[in-house]
């Protein structure tokens, strides 16, 4: 069975204002003392499994490859716990938030590539305060993981949908349901791209981009999916961080799904559909403007679908790996619960509404990523 790990990235934020504060440095130092107090002396790559990002507001984990999904859910709470536990040594909570709803001047960190990217890249760095959550399913070799690469590419916009929780940019509500994804998308090397063929053309085209001088190395590789450097593995990178710490487990899950289906699809022999790469964008923007509270582009024929029959085609379309995986009832469980409750972004607009403001909204999210959603805003029951 392949194997899975996420990455998330949180904001750090005052647990009163609900403001983005600058800790990042404080809380990584409290979680390596903790690591180094363990006993059984540790490398500096296992100190902890958390790391700086961009910006010093916010704070990145990564999990351990798992292949039961309940492990993956226990890893993602545990994370988060620890995460909180940490930043509190910064005098900040941690938020599962996508974008910071109030205003906010992000501070970068202090490193040569940060450096690198603000001289070369200006106001697109320096607002890029933003959080996402990367899948990785493990494959057999390059060749395996462009093959699914190129298959997967039409599927990936519903992922977005299903994850948008970024309503609010700089105190305002964006009119999209993920905004990150838009302002993500202002990298040059990002968003959706073209059917390569082989593990060779994959690998062409990056050296290529990368000559250009317009990348600083390959790390900017910053495609829907690509394939790891550092791991076998396939990093799917179009979902928002979520709100709910179950939301990233149902993705995790129908990534894989997507990811063997793919590649019984090569091994069978079948092409991947030829969706241009500009269909694929409109797509991509539709889900980020409507999340699950708008019309979506169905993933095989490009046409204006309803979210829920978006969703459902996706499911169907990996639900025969899903049955062999042991999977199939947490993900049917899991959408059913998403469609009723909504996603991150739909209860960032329903706590505006019920708590009146947009701290509120931060300092209730807060609560919410480490507690686990709540049925509906001002109540205490979870979702599970």
């Amino acid at each position: 069975m392949r194997s899975v790990g996420v990455e998330e990235e949180l904001l750090l934020v005052d647990s009163r204002s609900g403001a983005p504060l600058a800790v990042s440095a404080a809380v990584l130092a409290a979680a390596r003392r903790t690591a180094w107090q363990q006993p059984g002396g540790r490398s500096d790559e296992e100190l902890s499994n958390f790391e700086e990002e961009l910006q010093k507001e916010q704070l990145e984990f990564a999990t351990k490859p798992v292949t039961e999904m309940g492990e993956l859910q226990d890893e993602i709470s545990r994370s988060r716990a620890e995460a909180a536990h940490y930043a509190r040594a910064g005098g900040a909570v941690v938020a599962a938030l996508a974008t910071s709803p109030l205003p906010v001047r992000p501070s970068l960190n202090v490193d040569s590539r940060y450096e690198w990217l603000a001289e070369q890249f200006g106001l697109t760095t320096q607002e890029q305060l933003t959080c996402g959550c990367h899948v990785h399913v493990s494959v057999e070799s390059d060749e395996e993981g462009v093959a699914v690469l190129d298959r997967i590419r039409p599927w990936l916009a519903v992922l977005t949908a299903m994850s948008a929780n970024s309503p609010f940019w700089q105190g305002e509500d964006s009119g999209y349901g993920s905004y990150r994804s838009r302002v993500w998308n202002r990298w040059p090397s990002a968003g959706p791209v073209d059917v390569f063929g082989s593990a060779d053309r994959y690998h062409e085209q990056v050296r290529a981009m990368v000559d250009t001088g317009v990348l600083r190395d390959e790390g900017m590789i910053y495609f829907d999916a690509r394939l790891a450097a550092a791991y076998p593995t396939v990093e799917i990178r179009v979902a928002d961080v979520c709100l709910d710490p179950t939301t990233p487990v149902l993705l995790a899950a129908l990534i894989r799904g997507l990811v063997e289906t793919a590649a019984r699809a090569w091994q069978a022999g079948e092409p991947p559909a030829r969706i241009s790469t500009g269909m694929l964008r409109l797509a991509s923007w539709r889900a980020g403007r409507s999340g699950l509270d708008g019309p979506l582009l169905h993933p095989e024929t490009m046409q204006e679908v309803a979210a829920p029959h978006a969703v459902e085609v996706l499911y169907q379309h990996v639900r025969e790996a899903l049955e062999d995986h042991g999977d199939d009832e947490r993900v049917r469980e899991s959408i059913a619960r998403l469609h009723e409750h909504g996603n991150g972004a739909r209860t960032q607009r329903q706590l505006l509404s019920t708590e009146g403001s947009l701290a509120r909204v931060v300092t209730r999210c807060a609560q919410l990523t480490t507690e686990g959603q709540t049925a509906a805003p001002g109540t205490s029951e979870h979702m599970g």
